[in-house]
């Protein structure tokens, strides 16, 4: 399946010339990208294989840069619209498994909310996130669910990140994301989501599919930002 290009792309002035490729890999199936869009030295191209688009290696923000926009998020756990918004998730676990299963919250992030509501009710969950709870010993352990809500989007490295996820998913687990799912009725020039520099990496449908055949869940489930992977 071949992405077709959605923008005339306006070369730079001299001045500020950056050499624009027509062509990048896909960091998660790594099949070429077409250049759909740029905006200023962020470059976007999208894959033409599983339709995911993504940015340039160049303007990926670094490990500091990251950290100071994530602590600018007022991700405050007490929050009740902050609860009500990670609810998707959590209402899900709560209907998918007991309070005895073993859960990890991937990408917890400075304010842990799904940790916080599942514990509430007596669930068994860890946070861990590479900036703000970095217990990489939860890495080496298997869990009956995952959660990862508003994190794909900022994988560097989503075919890594996704073969991480899968490796400690219990059989019969399942993987619960939230994010934007990108489609072609979206104007990408006036999409709010790309807007974050930190949102590298952005989901099609068709991308979910190829995540679920590349590493054999059984099952995949959309529903709305919820996204289900079933081991």
């Amino acid at each position: 399946m071949k992405a077709r290009l959605y923008y005339n792309i306006a070369i730079l002035p001299k001045k500020n010339f950056i050499m624009l490729k027509q062509d990048e890999n896909c960091p998660l199936c790594r099949e070429f990208g077409s250049l759909i869009y740029k905006n200023n030295n962020i470059h976007y191209y999208q894959c033409g294989n599983c339709l995911a688009v993504f940015t340039n290696d160049d303007s990926k923000p670094s490990f500091e840069v990251e950290k100071s926009i994530y602590e600018q998020h007022e991700n405050i756990v007490e929050d009740f619209n902050y609860q009500k918004f990670v609810s998707p998730i959590t209402l899900s676990v709560m209907r998918d498994f007991n309070p005895n299963s073993k859960g990890l919250d991937f990408g917890a992030g400075t304010g842990p909310v799904i940790t916080k509501v599942l514990r509430d009710n007596n669930y068994d969950i860890s946070p861990y996130d590479p900036i703000f709870h970095n217990y990489k010993e939860l890495l080496g352990e298997r869990y009956d669910y995952i959660s990862s809500c508003e994190v794909i989007e900022h994988f560097h490295y989503p075919y890594k990140e996704f073969a991480l996820l899968k490796s400690m998913l219990h059989k019969d687990g399942k993987l619960y994301c939230m994010t934007e799912i990108y489609d072609d009725s979206i104007e990408f020039d006036s999409w709010y989501y790309k807007n974050d520099p930190s949102h590298v990496f952005f989901y099609h449908k068709c991308t979910i599919e190829w995540i679920k055949e590349r590493f054999a869940f059984k099952d995949v489930e959309i529903s709305g930002r919820l996204i289900v992977f079933s081991n």
